[in-house]
């Protein structure tokens, strides 16, 4: 809680004064009486008072009969303190995400604050008391472990400090990112329409790569995939469909397909994936066992590692189904905004997808070449 020992010594009008003044979010924006009541919760009277007060001292021009907007000589001060769980710094989905995130509160002013969750409930749930130590404004989550989802709400609801959960849904927070079902179904309609093309429709296994520790959301994924897949056709009685948990982990993908394939003589084997690592470990382990041409995967993300795997000639890779985490700062810190300036908010802000194919990758990601991928 933000229960300083100094709030005696606070001037309350001030503040007050100091809250409308930062609910102009930008110098040359123009906002009418009720938009400065409902971005700051005071009410009609006294807001009309101090936008009347803040013009006559010249911090507010007027436009027209009942509209202000900041004067030139106004510099906005840093608006929020806003807090950053990260997931981890490993993959490139995770350092995408937070380079844009810094980039967007750097152009909007607010003051970012970064912890590491390192993929460890444990520290997650550390990160959480620190951030509240922080007196930060609002959180922005991105932990993988559903597990641990609902001590982590807890601690920020007890605080009173509104977050936002990325990926993985947390109770009592705002969802921002993946339409998981719809990313398994455009996936799932995708392989089904290479198998019906280069395979006449014929398939012996179905193999889904999945991560069991996010828990419900990303098994969504992996039902929109089958489901997608039988839209397209009709998959065999004989067929064997076969779960694994990847952990979302390129090494323990590798290992868990690896053993399966010493188990499995399927000649025409689908391989739906919950991520690009997971994909990426499966594809490594079928060319281990020089089995490639029996597979073909499917991806999700997009990540520079299998865009680069895209491009190479005859990969069994086939495609992914993008989900721009480039693109995820600047939707986090304008939905981060709106819930600190009290417009109304969905419940869930879906990101967008897009099927990346060897064909098109170039068109959707022009500058790769810019960048230093490992192998």
């Amino acid at each position: 809680m933000k229960n300083a020992n100094h709030d005696r010594y606070m001037v309350k009008a001030l503040v007050h004064a100091t809250k409308v003044l930062e609910a102009f979010q930008s110098a040359g924006e123009t906002l009418r009486l009720r938009d400065v009541v409902t971005r700051t919760g005071f009410n009609k009277g006294m807001c009309f008072r101090l936008l009347y007060s803040l013009h006559q001292c010249g911090f507010l021009d007027r436009v027209g009969e009942n509209s202000y907007r900041l004067t030139s000589e106004v510099r906005r001060r840093r608006l929020y303190r806003i807090g950053y769980a990260a997931q981890g710094q490993d993959t490139s989905f995770d350092k995408e995400v937070a380079t844009g995130l810094k980039r967007a509160a750097e152009r909007e002013q607010v003051e970012l604050i970064m912890v590491d969750n390192r993929y460890q409930p444990k520290i997650a749930l550390r990160s959480a008391d620190y951030l509240i130590r922080q007196e930060v404004d609002l959180v922005i989550e991105f932990q993988a472990d559903e597990v641990v989802a609902p001590a982590i709400a807890s601690k920020y609801l007890e605080a009173n400090i509104p977050f936002i959960a990325i990926d993985i849904p947390h109770p009592g927070a705002t969802y921002f990112g993946a339409n998981n079902y719809q990313a398994g179904l455009m996936g799932g309609n995708y392989l089904g329409r290479w198998s019906k093309r280069h395979w006449n429709g014929d398939m012996d296994e179905v193999l889904l790569i999945e991560l069991h520790r996010a828990g419900s959301l990303p098994k969504a994924r992996i039902r929109g995939l089958m489901a997608g897949l039988s839209e397209v056709i009709r998959i065999p009685e004989t067929c064997r469909v076969v779960p694994l948990d990847g952990d979302g982990q390129f090494q323990t993908s590798l290992e868990r397909v690896r053993r399966h394939l010493r188990q499995s003589k399927a000649k025409r084997i689908l391989v739906g994936a919950a991520n690009d690592s997971s994909a990426l470990g499966a594809l490594r382990a079928f060319e281990e066992a020089g089995r490639a041409e029996d597979c073909v995967i499917v991806g999700q993300n997009a990540e520079p590692e299998a865009r680069a795997e895209l491009r190479c000639p005859r990969t069994r890779l086939i495609a992914s189904v993008a989900y721009f985490p480039e693109q995820y700062g600047d939707g986090l810190i304008r939905l981060a905004l709106d819930v600190l300036t009290r417009k109304a908010v969905p419940p869930a802000v879906f990101t967008r997808h897009q099927m990346i194919t060897p064909e098109n990758v170039d068109h959707f990601y022009p500058n790769d070449s810019l960048l230093t991928v490992p192998a």
